[in-house]
């Protein structure tokens, strides 16, 4: 790794190994993720998806992305000391997303017409859907951010 003599490193992922560029890539993963789901659960019930029904889409992923921002940060989700690592990153994410759920099922109930509460099926396929998609990906950045290291 070479650097400018800073303390920052100058190579492609130090960008995202900075604070601010990492946190911005980890947000903007994590919409996507919860993007992903909605369209997957979408898809799933036959309901409008792609680009003419991406408005439905993102109303549909946003009390899942909301309860992830509202709760993940206090729980360490962000944090930089170990975000190269990983399973580390897994496990932090898995933590966080698990209280998050709770808050995204209490967001989803009140932005319904009818506040119809989800059926219990539905509660743990959106828990065990977005952990495996939010732990995906954000073990795949650990991953990839720590080459070089």
């Amino acid at each position: 790794m070479q650097t400018d003599g800073s303390t920052a490193p100058t190579t492609p992922a130090g960008g995202l190994r900075s604070g601010y560029g990492r946190i911005v890539a980890l947000v903007v993963g994590d919409v996507i993720a919860f993007v992903v789901f909605a369209a997957l659960g979408r898809e799933t019930h036959n309901e409008a998806t792609g680009l003419g029904a991406i408005g439905q889409t993102l109303w549909t992923a946003l009390p899942f992305a909301l309860g992830w921002f509202l709760v993940a940060p206090w729980l360490g989700a962000f944090k930089r000391a170990g975000a190269g690592r990983p399973l580390q990153m897994l496990r932090r994410t898995e933590i966080a997303w698990l209280a998050s759920w709770l808050v995204a099922l209490l967001l989803r109930w009140a932005f319904t017409p009818d506040h119809h509460i989800p059926p219990l099926a539905f509660a743990i396929v959106a828990l065990l859907a977005n952990a495996i998609i939010l732990g995906g990906w954000r073990a795949a950045f650990a991953a990839l951010t720590n080459r070089g290291k």
